[in-house]
C-alpha cells in the first residue's frame, strides 16, 4: 500500500468546489467540520461509554470518550510521522502527508463509535441475541425468514456491529444534503473500517485482528467496494486503522479504571495490590517487568504526592494523575509498535494491534482485566444492563413486527401503521431509495435494517422514554 492512495481525499459525491477561494482548508479538515457540526455527533452525549443509565456528570459518555480518543490518535499521528521523516522509512512521506495523517485519524476518532446504539457495548451485543433468537421465529408471507434472506443478511443480524453501523451512518443515513450522508474522504472512510470482511468471512480463530468481527453490512457492499478501490487497500486494514485502535484501547482502558474508582467499584488499594499481583509479574520477562513496576510504583509515588501537597483526596489524585502517566506511557509503545512494524502494515500483513510484543503489552492486558472483573461484571452493572435490555428487547420485538409488512401489498394492523410513523422520516426515506427496484428478498432485508438503523440512532434517554410510552409505563 502506498500513502499517495492511502490518502484519498476523493469523496463518494465528487464536487467542482463551490467554497470560496479564501477557504485554505484540506479536504480533511473540512471533514472535522462537517463532524462536529452534525447532529449525530451531538447525540453521541447522550449514549452509554460503560455506566448504562447513569446519572452521574463525571462518567465518560460515548461523547466526551469520542473526543478523548481524536485526541490520542492526533497525537499518535504526529509521533508516527515524525518518527517516518526523521528515520527515511518511506521516500514518498512528506510533511503534507503528516499534517493530513493528522487530520485524518483526529476525525476518526469522533466518529468512530458513531454507529453504536444506545446503551453500550451492552447494546450491540442484545441487538445480536435478539435476532439470533427471534429470527428463526419470523416469517413474511407464510415463509419462515430465514428461508428468504441469504445467508450474508442473515449473519448481517447475527454478528450486528456497531462499527459496520458507523460506516452506514456516515455514508448513507445522515442526512446532510443528499444520500450520500456526510460524504466524507475516502481515507476517513477506510480508517474507521477496523474490520474489512463481510459477516461471511469472519474468523476469529485465523490469528489475523481484523478477522474478528464484520466490517460493513451487504446493504453497504458497494461503499465498501468503492472505498477500497479509491484507498487501495485490497481488502486490508487501511494502516490509520491501527492508530486509531491503538487510541480506542488508551482511552477506554484509563477511562474505565478512572470512572470505576470514581464511582466506588476499585479502591486506590485495590488497583495497587491487583497491578501488584504475584500470578501477574511471573509470567513476564524481567526487562518487561521491570518497566511494568516503574508504572506500577509510579501510581503510590502519586499517592505520596498528593498527601503532601494535602490533596483533598489523595486517592483520587493518585489514581487521576497516574492515568495520564499511564496514557503518556502507552502512546510511546503504540508509536514504537507501529514503527516496529512499519513493513508489514504497509504490506497488509500485520496480523496484531500495535502494542503486541511490546513492554506497554502486559500493563494494557492487566488494565482490562482489571476493568473486566471489577467493573464489568459488577451486580450494580448487571442490574443497568438487564434493564437496557428489556428496553432494546421491547422495541426491537415492537418494530419488527411493524415493518414486515410495511411498503408491501399486505394489510397492517393500526398498531403497526403508528409504529411505523415513529421511524424517522429520513431513515424511511434512506430505505426507499436502497429498496427501488430491488427484489421483495432484499426489501425485506432492508425492513429489518431500518429497524436497527432507527434504535442506533436513538439516544439512550430516548429509547428509554419512548420504551416507556408505547408500554403505557408512566
Amino acid at each position: 500500500m502506498k500513502w499517495s492512495t492511502l490518502l484519498c481525499s476523493d469523496r463518494i459525491r465528487s464536487y467542482t468546489g463551490s467554497s470560496s477561494s479564501t477557504d485554505l482548508r484540506s479536504e480533511f479538515e473540512k471533514d472535522y467540520h462537517r463532524i462536529i457540526g452534525s447532529a449525530s455527533f451531538r447525540r453521541l452525549q447522550d449514549k452509554t461509554q460503560v455506566f448504562p443509565l447513569d446519572k452521574s456528570d463525571f462518567i465518560r459518555t460515548r461523547l466526551t470518550h469520542s473526543m478523548e480518543v481524536s485526541s490520542l490518535a492526533r497525537s499518535l499521528g504526529q509521533n508516527i510521522s515524525q518518527y517516518i521523516i526523521k528515520n527515511s522509512r518511506d521516500a514518498e512521506f512528506d510533511l503534507q502527508m503528516q499534517s493530513d495523517i493528522c487530520s485524518i485519524v483526529q476525525c476518526a476518532g469522533l466518529i468512530h463509535d458513531i454507529g453504536n446504539p444506545p446503551f453500550g457495548h451492552f447494546g450491540e451485543t442484545t441487538i445480536r441475541d435478539w435476532f439470533r433468537g427471534n429470527l428463526p421465529k419470523l416469517s413474511f408471507k407464510g415463509k419462515p425468514v430465514c428461508e428468504i434472506l441469504n445467508p450474508q443478511m442473515l449473519q448481517d443480524f447475527c454478528h450486528f456491529e456497531g462499527n459496520a453501523q458507523a460506516l452506514r451512518l456516515v455514508t448513507k443515513l445522515h442526512y446532510l444534503v443528499d444520500e450520500y450522508g456526510m460524504n466524507l474522504t475516502y481515507a476517513l472512510l477506510s480508517t474507521i473500517i477496523k474490520y474489512p470482511v463481510s459477516s461471511l468471512e469472519i474468523n476469529k480463530k485465523s490469528g489475523n485482528i481484523k478477522d474478528k468481527k464484520l466490517g460493513y453490512f451487504y446493504a453497504d457492499r458497494d461503499v465498501f467496494e468503492k472505498i477500497q478501490s479509491a484507498t487501495q487497500t485490497g481488502g486490508c486494514r487501511h494502516p490509520l486503522c491501527y492508530i486509531l485502535e491503538a487510541a480506542d484501547d488508551i482511552a477506554y482502558l484509563t477511562a474505565d479504571i478512572e470512572d470505576a474508582h470514581k464511582k466506588g467499584f476499585l479502591s486506590y488499594r485495590m488497583l495497587l495490590e491487583e497491578l501488584r499481583a504475584e500470578e501477574v509479574l511471573t509470567r513476564m520477562l524481567p526487562e518487561d517487568q521491570k518497566i511494568y513496576l516503574e508504572m506500577v510504583n509510579r501510581l503510590e509515588h502519586k499517592y505520596e504526592s498528593g498527601v503532601k501537597r494535602q490533596a483533598a483526596n489523595p486517592e483520587d489524585y493518585a489514581v487521576s494523575n497516574w492515568i495520564i502517566n499511564v496514557q503518556g506511557f502507552l502512546i510511546a509503545c503504540a508509536t514504537y509498535g507501529f514503527t516496529k512494524n512499519y513493513r508489514a502494515i504497509m504490506d497488509g500483513t500485520f496480523a496484531s494491534d500495535l502494542f503486541a510484543n511490546t513492554h506497554g503489552s502486559a500493563l494494557h492486558d492487566r488494565l482490562g482485566d482489571i476493568a473486566y472483573r471489577h467493573v464489568f461484571v459488577s451486580r450494580p452493572i448487571f442490574k443497568l444492563e438487564i434493564s437496557a435490555s428489556a428496553i432494546l428487547e421491547s422495541l426491537l420485538s415492537k418494530f419488527t413486527d411493524a415493518v414486515l409488512y410495511y411498503d408491501t401489498d399486505q394489510p397492517m394492523t393500526d398498531v403497526q401503521e403508528k409504529l411505523i410513523t415513529l421511524i424517522s422520516e429520513n431513515y424511511k426515506a434512506v430505505y426507499r431509495r436502497q429498496a427501488e427496484g430491488k427484489s421483495e428478498q432484499e426489501k425485506l432485508y432492508l425492513r429489518l435494517m431500518l429497524v436497527t438503523d432507527y434504535i442506533c440512532g436513538m439516544t439512550d434517554s430516548y429509547a428509554k422514554r419512548l420504551y416507556q410510552e408505547i408500554n403505557g409505563i408512566d
